[in-house]
């Protein structure tokens, strides 16, 4: 009986540990997303505030709430699950008093069944008389050895009760602990419910001011738009330049634009060996600023203030502090610097077939045909007088091909 309940304690405790310890796991994975994302919403608070308001820049301090509120949204959805995952390991650990309590009793029981039958048969007399009795000098030294063994039995039973004592105390302070820090992150989400909802009116005031003046900020978004194709398609010149260049290097036969040969570069070993290396990297490479996030995102979508105007993004656009500098994201070439609008540079790094370009740069710190290495400074990005805003236009070239960048960069 006494090892039956034995070998069931063992397998509760054992499999308690292992629920516990996954819970503990999965709980620590969601309260780091929750850390991280507390730090990026006070980063993006603090490049958001130095925003200037003026009339002129009513969409960009709507840009700046949207971007508030979806972080605040995904803090408290952050939030949400931590919380949920705590109630689960408030429940584990309640099961687990519960089902230490049971055992604890159990033993303790089994302990005063062992102590009461020990007292009936504890004088000294009684266990001379009951090796006394032995009918040979072989049974009484295997009943000296029980009394032993009965002896210590005793003293390990005292030492489970007590041993399981401690760990019923330390579950129940852990239970509160728990308790506490659900308490705290409630609290919390209170708080950030509260902010959002006042976000919320403020964003409203300003979707009015819009509305009355929705014709002037659509002309303001098509200027805008228009000077991005004009540099897309000085972009896709160079481009289209330097595949010719380097097939004609190559000595590749003349072929129709058409052909894949003007259409893509020819590649020394070298350049192959690197293309290879940049493929192998997708997804994993560098972000081009040490610091900041995605406010536009790539491709054809609704203005996300002036719903009724749609925009092309041929890249991204990245939303850092001032002061701040592009980072080439692999190694390369430097294919290209190029002046757009407002005296305002762009960068374009070659990395076998695909190219990678740095736009709205203050200045530059390469030239053409400069090697650089991942993470190489290769200019100050420019930051917007009026607006206070500092942003990296990001792009991302196939060959002659603009394709979307955030399936390269690493967690974009």
């Amino acid at each position: 009986m006494q090892f039956k309940l034995k070998y069931i304690l063992l397998l509760l405790i054992v499999s308690i540990s292992i629920n516990s310890t996954a819970q503990k796991s999965k709980r620590q994975v969601l309260e780091a997303r929750r850390v991280q994302l507390q730090k990026d919403q006070i980063y993006i608070n603090a490049l958001l505030s130095n925003t200037i308001r003026t009339e002129k820049n009513v969409l960009n301090q709507l840009n700046d709430l949207k971007a508030k509120i979806k972080t605040r949204q995904e803090l408290i959805k952050a939030i949400e699950n931590e919380s949920k995952e705590l109630s689960n390991e408030i429940y584990t650990n309640q099961l687990e008093i519960n089902k230490n309590k049971r055992a604890l009793e159990a033993l303790k029981k089994d302990y005063g069944e062992m102590i009461y039958s020990s007292y009936k048969s504890k004088s000294q007399n009684s266990r001379i008389m009951f090796l006394l009795s032995s009918e040979n000098f072989f049974q009484g030294y295997k009943r000296f050895q029980y009394m032993k063994q009965y002896t210590a039995f005793r003293k390990k039973q005292g030492d489970e009760i007590h041993k399981k004592t401690s760990e019923l105390q330390a579950l129940t302070d852990s239970l509160q602990v728990k308790k506490d820090q659900k308490k705290a992150l409630l609290d919390i989400q209170k708080q950030e419910h509260s902010v959002i909802e006042k976000e919320k009116k403020e964003q409203e005031a300003l979707l009015a001011k819009v509305k009355k003046k929705e014709n002037t900020y659509k002309k303001q978004i098509k200027q805008f738009q228009k000077e991005e194709s004009r540099v897309a398609s000085q972009i896709d010149k160079l481009i289209r330049a330097a595949i010719a260049a380097s097939n004609k290097k190559s000595g590749a036969t003349k072929t129709t634009t058409t052909s894949k040969s003007a259409t893509s570069f020819a590649l020394t070993p070298a350049a192959k060996e690197l293309n290879s290396k940049f493929k192998l990297n997708k997804g994993k490479l560098d972000w081009p600023v040490e610091r900041g996030y995605v406010s536009t995102f790539y491709g054809k979508q609704p203005h996300p203030i002036v719903k009724t105007t749609t925009i092309q993004s041929n890249g991204v656009r990245i939303t850092t502090e001032k002061g701040s500098k592009a980072r080439a994201v692999f190694d390369g070439t430097v294919l290209a610097v190029q002046v757009t609008s407002g005296n305002k540079k762009a960068v374009l790094i070659q990395h076998g077939n695909y190219i990678t370009v740095y736009k709205n740069l203050e200045n530059t710190f390469v030239k053409s045909g400069d090697n650089v290495k991942t993470k190489q400074e290769i200019g100050t990005i420019f930051t917007d007088k009026i607006t206070g805003k500092t942003i990296l236009g990001f792009e991302f070239w196939n060959n002659t091909h603009k394709e979307n960048p955030r399936p390269w960069i690493y967690k974009m």
